[in-house]
């Protein structure tokens, strides 16, 4: 899955020297070239004559600055150079290398919580940038604003040997995945993530055992992931949530997730775990 690569220091001064790499963004589409799958540098940028709305720093990674820049929201992306592009996240995943895939996932969070903060959210007057801190703070009631980040649960339930794994209303054919939901007020996340099952399968689960994390930038997600196993109860998918869901036996799996979600590693470590036992 894809993680902050080793070496990667988040900061917040800006550093614009010609070999800075830029990730480029309107709104939460980042562009890039579709010849050269390399990095773009400020130099670069600058000769191709954008003229940027917003401006952050992301960090340092392999002695280079990271920035993260945002083209104003109605940018016309017809206008991009040939071969250009202006797409989701998603769809660079097997084009761009590792690095540089997880540190535009973590710029598009910052522009994008820039962008969408730019006025208070309890008053309506304009906010400003804070230095020391990533945030923003309204100028009329004081109102301070950080990048938003909400919580979601993902649980890979078991019986025996078997998966339990659902595919989503937007899932493309065939598509199985393990389950997934956001937490509510004042839960615990094992809280959440025994509701969720209940609420989208209709049976219950124990014996929870954490397995990992990662930012999942779509839009602002950190999915915390569970393993969990069968207690009781006969599956009947919330259509509301799920197109189906099925047991499966490890010879007959659907098709899976990319290996650059926690999903897929989450699957494929219970695999391990049996082709050991």
């Amino acid at each position: 899955m894809l993680l902050t690569p080793k070496g990667f220091e988040p900061r917040l001064d800006l550093s614009l020297d010609d070999d800075a790499i830029v990730h480029l963004f309107v709104r939460d589409r980042l562009v890039h070239s579709l010849d050269d799958t390399g990095a773009m540098r400020w130099a670069q940028y600058r000769a191709m004559g954008f003229s940027a709305e917003r401006v952050h720093s992301v960090g340092s990674y392999g002695g280079q600055a990271h920035v993260a820049v945002a083209l104003s929201d109605d940018f016309p992306t017809d206008m991009l150079p040939p071969g250009w592009k202006a797409a989701g996240l998603r769809q660079w995943f097997g084009m761009l290398d590792e690095p540089t895939l997880s540190l535009a996932m973590r710029a598009v969070q910052i522009v994008d919580w820039d962008r969408l903060h730019r006025f208070c959210g309890a008053c309506g007057t304009p906010t400003e940038l804070q230095t020391g801190e990533r945030s923003r703070r309204c100028r009329g009631c004081g109102l301070i604003v950080y990048p938003r980040i909400s919580p979601a649960m993902m649980v890979l339930v078991t019986r025996g040997r078997q998966l339990l794994l659902g595919r989503g209303l937007n899932f493309g054919a065939n598509m199985y995945s393990a389950l997934a939901g956001f937490l509510e007020a004042g839960e615990t996340i094992e809280e959440a993530v025994q509701r969720e099952v209940r609420e989208e399968v209709g049976i219950e689960v124990d014996r929870l055992r954490y397995f990992g994390s990662q930012s999942w930038p779509f839009p602002n997600s950190l999915m915390i992931a569970f393993r969990a196993e069968y207690v009781s109860g006969e599956l009947r998918p919330d259509p509301a949530e799920l197109a189906d869901a099925r047991w499966f036996d490890p010879e007959d799996l659907p098709k899976l997730p990319g290996r650059f979600s926690i999903a897929r590693e989450l699957i494929d470590d219970f695999l391990q775990e049996l082709r050991g036992s």
